[in-house]
């Protein structure tokens, strides 16, 4: 009974245990005082029993896992099975079709080659036929047999009597023969050369007509090889490499492949117009008239050709005319060089280099009168543009081209005077039709054209639209205009010769900004601007303008292809200065005076009142309302800095007009009443500075500083007549330090006004007969 008594306690216990026991094997916790327990307890078997029922509960699970699983891992197994059989099913049918392809294919391959071989064949047969067509009627062969005869049997054959054989190796049998063949040989010789002479002549008339079109078609190589050169400049080349570039040490090559202008299916074209698959420039060959004498003819006709090409026409404009010119000549000088490399003892370099010094010496004097005559910018941009192409173009074949190089720098100041005389037009019409009014930009690409594209932003955060810029159209409009300025003054120094051509532009870009656009904008400030709010606006465009500059050097660098930092060094103070501060000294001055407006409300103080106001005398509340006025209008369009300085120049002007008041003529006298009226005034204008102190750019506190340092005469003067020891005016190191913006005769034409009580130091000045007070005889000293 007590055995059973146990296992039911033991069973019970497993019960209370398996619980935790569970728990602490599925958190992965230590059995380990679940161990000490038991056998501490002297009940391990409950432990066991505990373990027992979790391992059972355990498999339990499993069992039910795998049963839910197994149907799945069935159909898994079966589906892998049906997709080996489909597998099996495709690769036996690739594999017959690449049997079937290979099949069809093969003959068709072997077709193809035999195509390629046969396309060999008859391009070889081809050229074999336009060679064979050099000796028509085969005239040449027929020449060559003459000169074989000559050399076979009357230069070589032993002299002999007339009537007796020649017995001589190669020599003529027949005197008969022999007379025969040296009176026919130089007929046959003459007429082979008349025949072929007239129709090389006639070549050269026609290859003269397609010289124009070989000439365009390679300067447009070159200018395609230049559009490539400047997309791999942007996108590749180091800002140091771009220093060193000149167009002297740039050589552009026609395509290596196809060296000619070329027909369709890319052969080449022969002189007359027919198409060449073989190699060369042009596709002509003039080996065969190595041994004609037809350079003598063939020199003057060349001559004569070229002296037409130099004709230029004074019924066509030049601009019209120039590259139909220029083409034609590098056509030109394109056959001769074929000429002088595939003709032999044909023409010589000394002729072709001498008919090039000829063709160098036209064209420079063409281009010198020219370019004299021209009163365009653009049109000597053009032209310009032209002949550095034609002379990349002839420089590709060997010819000196500097002369030409050297006109085009010539007439670089022209150019540039020119270029600045447009400008000044552009610019003066872009002012004038400023309205004075804020720029609206509704959509993003109006920003990103306006704005963006000058680098004028303040900040890199896209704005909100509609956007209201601060400046008004001039801003943009006159942007354009020195930029365009500036890509056309680089595009003229491109290409033309010149080395580290950065400054020079940058030199026509100063006369361009300090100028004509500083003068463009002096002048519309003097001529103009007659309110306020369109002073303001000039001041705004102004501090953007100066924003505008930085981005014209760095742009000028830029294209120029040197570094940033080089144009940073070179860099001055703002160009449109003269404009900026004839602009800000009208908008000070437009406020000075309608300062001077509120100062006449001066009148109304009654300088010997019983009393005073403390908030300060009529003419101030208005001057503070519209000055408070003035600051929130300003702050939507002015620059801090700007602002700043003109709001310290009103407040000077207006301590100014303090102590003028104090010195006119409508105050004979005025007490101590007035004065700290006045000095409520005074405390209102520094109240009212210290409420702008963040507007500068250091701390609030020195922004109040140097705001009521534009009141330091008027606020002085008021302090030393308050003042209970004024006597210590006198001592110079407290003048320095608490008066030092007084003048001492201005101090004493003031004091000999002020009335006040006996007992103080400026009371004796109410009478002029009363007796002077020591102290102030002693200041009035």
């Amino acid at each position: 009974m007590r055995s059973t008594g146990n296992a039911k306690a033991g069973g019970d216990g497993g019960k209370v245990d398996l619980h935790p026991v569970s728990s602490a094997i599925c958190n992965g916790e230590d059995l380990g005082p679940f161990v000490r327990k038991a056998f501490a307890t002297g009940k391990p078997e409950t432990l066991l029993s505990a373990l027992r029922h979790f391992t059972r509960a355990k498999e339990l699970e499993i069992e039910d896992v795998c049963r839910d699983h197994y149907q799945d891992f069935i159909r898994a197994v079966d589906d892998l099975r049906s997709l080996l059989s489909d597998a099996d099913s495709l690769k036996s049918s690739l594999s017959d079709s690449n049997i079937l392809l290979q099949a069809v294919g093969g003959p068709l391959l072997s077709s193809l080659d035999a195509y390629v071989e046969a396309r060999s064949q008859a391009r070889n047969i081809s050229l074999a036929l336009r060679s064979a067509r050099l000796c028509v009627d085969e005239l040449y062969l027929a020449l060559r047999c003459v000169d074989n005869l000559e050399r076979d049997f009357l230069l070589d054959s032993p002299d002999c009597e007339e009537g007796e054989g020649g017995d001589g190796a190669g020599g003529v049998p027949s005197p008969t023969l022999r007379r025969m063949l040296e009176r026919q040989i130089p007929a046959i010789r003459a007429h082979v050369e008349r025949k072929i002479g007239k129709e090389f002549g006639d070549w050269l008339v026609q290859i003269r007509v397609v010289s124009r079109n070989l000439g365009q078609v390679a300067i447009g190589y070159a200018s395609a090889a230049r559009q490539r050169e400047e997309e791999l400049r942007i996108k590749q080349r180091q800002a140091e490499e771009q220093s060193r570039l000149s167009v002297r040490d740039c050589i552009y090559a026609l395509e290596e492949e196809d060296d000619g202008p070329t027909g369709a299916g890319g052969a080449s074209l022969d002189g007359s117009g027919r198409e060449n698959s073989g190699d060369g420039i042009l596709g002509f060959d003039l080996t065969p008239f190595t041994g004609l004498t037809t350079s003598t003819r063939l020199w003057a006709w060349r001559i004569l050709q070229l002296t037409s090409d130099f004709q230029v026409s004074s019924m066509t404009p030049f601009l019209e005319s120039h590259q139909t010119f220029f083409a034609q000549i590098a056509g030109f000088f394109i056959v001769e060089d074929r000429i002088l490399r595939t003709s032999g003892r044909l023409i010589s370099k000394m002729e072709v280099e001498s008919l090039w010094e000829t063709a160098i010496a036209k064209m420079v004097s063409v281009l010198e009168d020219q370019f004299s005559r021209m009163q365009t910018a653009n049109h000597l941009l053009l032209i310009k543009d032209y002949v550095s192409l034609f002379g990349v173009t002839l420089r590709h074949y060997g010819y000196t081209v500097d002369p030409l190089l050297d006109v085009l720098s010539k007439h670089r100041d022209k150019y540039h005077e020119l270029l600045l005389s447009d400008c000044r037009k552009q610019i003066a019409e872009a002012v004038s039709a400023d309205k004075f009014e804020q720029m609206l930009m509704k959509k993003e690409y109006e920003y990103s054209m306006n704005v963006l594209s000058f680098q004028i932003q303040t900040s890199d955060i896209m704005p909100a639209f509609p956007f209201v810029a601060p400046f008004s159209s001039t801003v943009p409009d006159s942007c354009r205009i020195v930029r365009s300025f500036i890509e056309d003054s680089v595009s003229f120094m491109s290409y033309g010769g010149q080395l580290d051509f950065y400054f020079v532009v940058k030199k026509y870009l100063d006369r361009l900004l300090n100028e004509v656009l500083d003068g463009a904008l002096l002048k519309l400030v003097e001529s103009s601007v007659h309110g306020v709010s369109q002073a303001m606006q000039v001041a705004a465009n102004m501090v953007v303008l100066e924003r505008a500059c930085d981005f014209f050097f760095r742009h000028a660098a830029h294209l120029s292809g040197i570094p940033l930092r080089m144009a940073e060094r070179g860099r001055r103070e703002f160009p449109l200065k003269r404009a900026r501060d004839a602009t800000e000294e009208l908008l000070l001055g437009l406020l000075r005076t309608k300062i001077d407006d509120f100062m006449l409300l001066t009148e109304n103080i009654n300088w010997m009142g019983d009393d005073y106001s403390v908030s300060g005398n009529e003419y101030a509340n208005e001057v503070i309302i519209y000055l408070e006025t003035l600051v929130s209008t300003a702050q939507q369009i002015l620059p801090v800095q700007v602002l700043k300085r003109v709001l310290h120049g009103v407040l000077s002007h207006i301590s100014e007009r303090i102590v003028g008041v104090f010195l006119s003529d409508s105050v004979k006298r005025f007490n101590e009443n007035a004065v700290s009226g006045i000095d409520a005034d005074l405390k209102l204008f520094e109240s009212f500075a210290d409420n702008q102190a963040h507007f500068s750019t250091n701390s609030e506190e020195s922004g109040a500083k140097e705001l009521r340092e534009a009141l330091a005469e008027a606020r002085q003067l008021v302090n030393l007549l308050l003042s209970n020891h004024p006597e210590m005016f006198m001592n110079p190191v407290i003048r320095e330090k608490s008066y030092n913006k007084l003048d001492h005769k201005k101090v004493l034409s003031i004091s000999e006004k002020f009335r006040d009580s006996t007992d103080r130091l400026f009371g004796s000045f109410g009478s002029r007969a009363a007796k002077q007070n020591p102290k102030k005889k002693a200041l009035d000293i």
